[in-house]
């Protein structure tokens, strides 16, 4: 059975609460439910951490382990200012696709340059939570 790994960056646990009006108003928890029922086909594994390092380690867990189709990776703020984690995007095998919730090209001006983009194969950006499933069809395909 194919693996992808879903791996949230900072600040997406509160998906549900925190502005709504940007990033919706359904928490990731009951999304990544109805992902699991929708791809039954596939492993789908979460995981969010606010904490940087502990997105580097999961990305490099995961990064070598040919049981992983995929990483769909929203390092959210990260995406913009960790060369750390665009790194261990870089160093790993397992490939990786970049989604964004919000259309960060719509937002402030720092917002528009990713760390992540150059080593992701592809990037979906603000289409909602809807960009988690098109990325995973993306692997699904694969």
């Amino acid at each position: 059975m194919k693996k992808i790994l879903i791996l949230n960056g900072p600040n997406l646990n509160l998906l549900g609460k925190r502005e709504p009006e940007i990033y919706g108003s359904e928490g990731f928890e009951s999304y990544f439910e109805s992902m699991n029922s929708k791809f039954s086909d596939l492993s789908l594994e979460y995981f969010q951490s606010n904490h940087e390092g502990a997105i580097i380690d999961k990305l490099h867990e995961c990064g070598f382990d040919e049981l992983y189709q995929g990483i769909v990776l929203n390092a959210g703020a990260y995406t913009h200012t960790s060369i750390a984690i665009g790194d261990a995007v870089a160093g790993i095998s397992t490939p990786v696709v970049e989604v964004h919730i919000s259309n960060v090209f719509a937002r402030a001006a720092y917002r528009h340059h990713s760390y992540i983009s150059v080593n992701a194969v592809g990037v979906i950006v603000g289409l909602g939570l809807k960009g988690y499933e098109l990325a995973i069809n993306f692997f699904e395909k694969q």
